[in-house]
């Protein structure tokens, strides 16, 4: 059984991340160009939907996913 790696990224008065930035902030990606890369093998999904547009637009209250991690947006005044 494999670990997973729970994160929570508050977008803190942001509307949105880019995708490949939300990875690569958080520690799932190494690099900008790791996440580009994971995006673009359909590695990651937004929400259960598949997602390969590297710079996707990742709102408030949006769940981010890939094998063996998992990301949860907030708006950051939740926290």
């Amino acid at each position: 059984m494999s670990d997973i790696v729970k994160e929570i990224f508050y977008l803190e008065g942001h509307p949105h991340i880019a995708l490949n930035n939300l990875l690569k902030m958080t520690g799932i990606a190494d690099t900008g160009g790791q996440a580009k890369w994971m995006v673009g093998e359909g590695l990651v999904q937004v929400d259960g939907e598949l997602e390969l547009r590297k710079t996707a637009k990742i709102l408030a209250n949006s769940k981010v996913t890939g094998e063996g991690f998992e990301i949860t947006v907030l708006a950051g005044d939740e926290i």
